[in-house]
């Protein structure tokens, strides 16, 4: 007769708590531990069972099989699969485990698209993207056996010297969750059993690092961690269902956010109701000993992270370990903790269906890596994601264009397009690590075709057209050798398109990702010095930005007449920014970040409340005014719009109501083109100090020319709670202000409803998002 646990006809939390009633000691423990793939696989390729013997009580999960080796995905796959039977077959109880990868801008392995970084997602301001890229996601590694991802980053940050903000979805937590949960719906797909399992990092605040460091102290007031730093992981776990959150590294006042029973417990599980499993960072929980100093052994870490929340310690298993093992037998730790933890674990996996078959044979996977629809679906992103900054009737230019210039370290280079947790990058520093190899110009090329810059404009213009190409200097190097070639170049071109810009990724050489911190936020090396040269020759140009992060461009904006900013945009970023830049797509990507004017103003966000002007005093700095560089939702067309006929009905509404805010957008110029519409809200008059504004609703629109769309959103009172003086979430009586505009700095349409009744105290559940016909 099959065994309880193991009868599918039964729910995932009954089969659950049948199985643990059955485990040992040793096996339970088991369960909260890791393994990374390469412990038992032999010379790169294959299982090796002989090494598995780590495994003979079972594994909690494996740790990115794929990700960061050379394997092929059916090799992969074979390896999964085959650790699977092993654990199936070779242990008492037969439990799986849980495999995760990486899946932050494509699942960063052999063959696998690689999409644009987060940051040119968000940049997009379209949901539907995050949701599509991440659907090609969930095929790819549910192809692989693989059931959890570690993505989205949900970190709100407002410090571009910040490595990882390219990895965010920018500085607006509205922004950041409406993102996030599209991201997350895509990749559990319309059936959780055949869908993989997001994971919500970094829990929580590790965007707002002390001096834009990684890892460092997050000095955040009570009520801005709420509201904004904790508000995408709630609206995540509560409308989007998410089931695995993951630890952060950093400490908030004083205790570690892996030793956080406060975040971990009493605030994700008892108040939000989160019922998944929380993973520890990679190596977060000995760092609680040999970082934060909070224990003096790493089974002491292990157990105050086990105490604290997290269930599953990764990537690897250091401290649950033997000696964490004594103070369950030894009676110094309490049992019913250890059991709610592995209880989680195992109601997970029945949920992912981990314990049925593989739905895919191993080999049939390949079929399913960078298809000509997900190679495609890359493009559209990185289309919709570039910014046009600035543009003094330059763009977009003729294909006819007789001689072009093409300068730049960034012109010509496959890898600069990537983002940090892209495969090449993972590898580079797998090299790096590994084999102590430096010499990163030397790095082989990707398995995927990656079109550089120069390779999408060489196929987008006529045949006529000659280009003259020259990189100009390195990207972070002090050589100024390559400057006179390109000077010439630029001098005998009708335009010059100069790419410049980082490296993101892991090793030394690169100027983002993470660990990649800056403090100065100019143009590494001497890229800026070749802006200079390459404007005074006084020919056309066209600055080009390729970077993960928001670049203090003062200067060039000053001077450059066009700029473009094009992130980090994957291996189709060459044909999308060529389709922009000959204007067979009008730009229509927005800055999820303010650009600073220089690292001084930092942090400098759109929903600050400005210092008031005090008599005989200036709001600016000494040194240079306090508005940034270019706003939050800044970003341009090849058209124009016109707003018009706004309606905000009814003009009064209870604390439990709804409001409808509409307006008409004509466009008014040649082209078809899309607009972001941009929804804010300002209350004049509360309690508490409230943000200067608050993004509250946005809609991407494509229009043709001449035409006029309407757009409605509807907007609930609830989704304008705060916490009062008390800390209660509440919702007030009293006017709201309603903006409407391009950006945080252009509004074109102002409003005002009336919230009457008493004070409405917001019960767990509520709205998080307005919607937008």
């Amino acid at each position: 007769m099959m065994e309880f646990y193991r009868n599918p006809v039964h729910p995932p939390e009954a089969r659950a708590r049948d199985l643990l009633n059955r485990m040992t000691l040793d096996e339970k423990i088991a369960q909260l531990g890791s393994i990374t793939a390469r412990e038992v696989i032999e010379k790169g390729r294959a299982f090796a069972p002989e090494k598995a013997g780590r495994l003979r009580f079972g594994i909690g999960q494996i740790s990115r099989p794929g990700g960061g080796t050379r394997l092929r995905p059916m090799e992969t796959a074979q390896i999964i699969d085959d650790l699977q039977r092993f654990l199936r077959n070779e242990t008492r109880l037969g439990i799986p485990a849980l495999v995760h990868e990486e899946c932050l801008a494509g699942y960063p392995a052999r063959g696998a698209t690689m999409f644009p970084q987060i940051i040119g997602l968000a940049a997009t301001f379209e949901p539907d993207l995050a949701r599509r890229m991440a659907d090609v996601l969930r095929m790819q590694l549910r192809a692989l056996n693989i059931h959890q991802g570690l993505a989205p980053v949900l970190d709100v940050t407002r410090d571009p010297r910040w490595g990882r903000i390219e990895e965010t979805f920018g500085e607006d937590p509205y922004l950041v969750a409406t993102m996030g949960k599209a991201y997350i719906e895509g990749l559990r797909g319309t059936d959780r059993t055949q869908g993989v399992m997001a994971t919500l990092k970094h829990f929580a605040g590790y965007g707002a690092s002390e001096g834009g460091c990684n890892c460092a102290p997050a000095h955040i007031p009570q009520r801005e961690f709420r509201e904004v730093y904790l508000f995408p992981f709630e609206a995540s776990v509560r409308s989007a269902g998410a089931q695995a959150v993951m630890s952060a590294y950093h400490e908030v006042d004083g205790i570690p956010c892996s030793a956080s029973g406060e975040l971990l417990t009493s605030l994700l599980r008892t108040t939000w109701g989160f019922d998944g499993i929380v993973v520890s960072d990679y190596a977060s929980i000995p760092r609680l000993m040999d970082h934060h100093h909070l224990t003096s052994t790493k089974e002491e870490a292990g157990w105050r992270a086990l105490e604290a929340g997290i269930d599953i310690e990764l990537p690897t298993t250091e401290c649950f370990n033997d000696q964490f093992k004594e103070l369950f037998r030894t009676g110094k730790a309490a049992m019913p903790i250890l059991d709610r933890a592995v209880e989680r674990i195992l109601t997970v996996k029945y949920r992912c269906g981990l314990f049925e078959e593989r739905p895919i044979a191993v080999g049939d996977v390949e079929r399913f890596f960078d298809r000509a629809e997900d190679r495609a679906l890359a493009r559209e992103i990185a289309t919709k994601s570039i910014v046009l900054l600035k543009n003094e009737h330059l763009l977009p230019l003729p294909k006819s264009i007789s001689t072009l210039a093409v300068i730049g370290p960034n012109s010509d280079s496959w890898r600069n397009i990537l983002g940090d947790y892209s495969y090449p990058s993972a590898l580079e520093y797998s090299r790096h690590v590994e084999e102590g190899i430096e010499d990163y110009a030397g790095f082989p090329n990707p398995t995927v075709p990656v079109v550089t810059v120069l390779e999408g404009i060489r196929s987008k213009v006529s045949p006529a057209t000659r280009i003259l190409a020259a990189p100009g200097c390195g990207t972070n190097d002090a050589s100024r050798e390559a400057f006179a070639r390109a000077e010439a170049a630029a001098r005998e071109a009708e335009c010059t398109i100069l790419v410049v810009g980082g490296k993101s990724g892991f090793t030394p050489d690169c100027t983002c990702g993470e660990g990649r911190d800056r403090s100065d936020l100019s143009l590494p090396g001497v890229q800026h010095e070749l802006v200079r040269r390459i404007h005074a020759t006084g020919r056309p140009v066209v600055l080009v930005l390729v970077d993960g992060r928001p670049l203090s461009i003062s200067w060039e904006k000053e001077h450059i007449p066009a700029i473009i900013h094009a992130w980090l945009p994957g291996e189709e970023g060459g044909n999308a920014l060529a389709d922009v830049l000959f204007g067979d797509s009008s730009p229509g990507g927005r800055m999820p970040v303010t650009v600073p004017l220089h690292v001084g103003q930092i942090p400098v966000y759109y929903a600050q409340r400005r210092p008031p002007s005090l008599a005989g005093q200036s709001t600016s700095y000494v040194e240079a005014p306090a508005r940034p560089l270019y706003p939050f939702g800044h970003g341009l067309t090849y058209s124009s719009f016109e707003y018009s006929n706004l309606r905000v009905a009814p003009a009064e509404i209870p604390a439990e109501g709804t409001v409808t805010v509409s307006c008409e957008i004509q466009n008014t110029g040649p082209r078809v083109a899309d607009e972001v519409l941009q929804l804010y809200v300002r209350d004049p008059v509360a309690s508490v100090a409230r943000p200067g504004m608050e993004l509250k609703g946005f809609r991407r629109i494509t229009v043709q020319p001449g035409a006029t769309a309407t757009a409605r959103f509807s907007i609930p009172a609830e989704t304008l709670a705060f916490f009062d003086a008390s800390h209660r979430l509440v919702v007030e009586p009293g006017p709201v202000q309603v903006l409407l505009g391009s950006s945080s700095a252009d509004i074109r349409l102002q409003g005002e409803f009336t919230i009457i009744g008493p004070t409405r105290l917001v019960s767990r559940r509520r709205e998080y998002f307005t919607s937008c016909e």
